[in-house]
């Protein structure tokens, strides 16, 4: 029996339709210099509820349930005395999407979960790295339709982390504008 992959809707228009019109936009000369997003990492950091068991349950489930994996819990590399702080100890959760489950998400992500944001203006241009890597951060993780209120009676904060690969900070925001991101107008831009 053969095993047939379905390609995520956002992962098809980047092969058929973005990547040429990214390449002319950004004035490219090979179609490899294109910006390529590489993979999705979900976070939760637990902070002080790092020993709290039903903090972490609740935060296991909800990275299950948004992402289709089990998590993976992060630990600290360091003692951090000011911090309370000990090398090994549990202090999130995180996620890494890649491939197909990556572009579903990401199509999710802007499709379902943004538009459900109270008094949204767009997401920050300020939000990239030096590398071109995108991060957004969301304070309540209810706003994913796969979360009810019986799951996660606890609200806690979420990081979704784009890793592009990109020769500059503008071809990644040219990519994500291109996957419909709404970014936050500039006061130029509003004029």
């Amino acid at each position: 029996m053969s095993s047939t992959t379905i390609n995520s809707r956002l992962k098809v228009q980047y092969k058929n339709q973005f990547a040429s019109e990214l390449k002319n936009e950004l004035k490219l000369d090979n179609i490899n210099q294109v910006p390529k997003l590489e993979k999705v990492v979900l976070n939760i950091g637990l902070g002080k509820a790092n020993d709290d068991k039903r903090q972490m349950e609740i935060a296991t489930n909800t990275l299950r349930k948004i992402s289709g994996q089990e998590p993976i819990k992060t630990t600290a590399k360091l003692s951090i005395a000011s911090f309370k702080l000990r090398e090994g100890n549990k202090i999130g959760l995180k996620v890494t999407l890649r491939g197909n489950q990556m572009y579903e998400f990401l199509d999710r992500l802007i499709n379902i979960v943004i538009p459900r944001l109270r008094d949204f203006h767009g997401l920050s241009n300020k939000a990239f790295d030096k590398q071109g890597n995108y991060s957004i951060g969301l304070n309540d993780q209810t706003i994913f339709p796969e979360i009810t209120f019986e799951d996660s009676p606890i609200t806690h904060g979420l990081q979704v982390v784009c890793v592009i690969k990109c020769e500059e900070v503008e071809h990644s925001k040219a990519l994500l504008k291109k996957f419909g991101l709404p970014f936050e107008r500039s006061s130029k831009e509003k004029k």
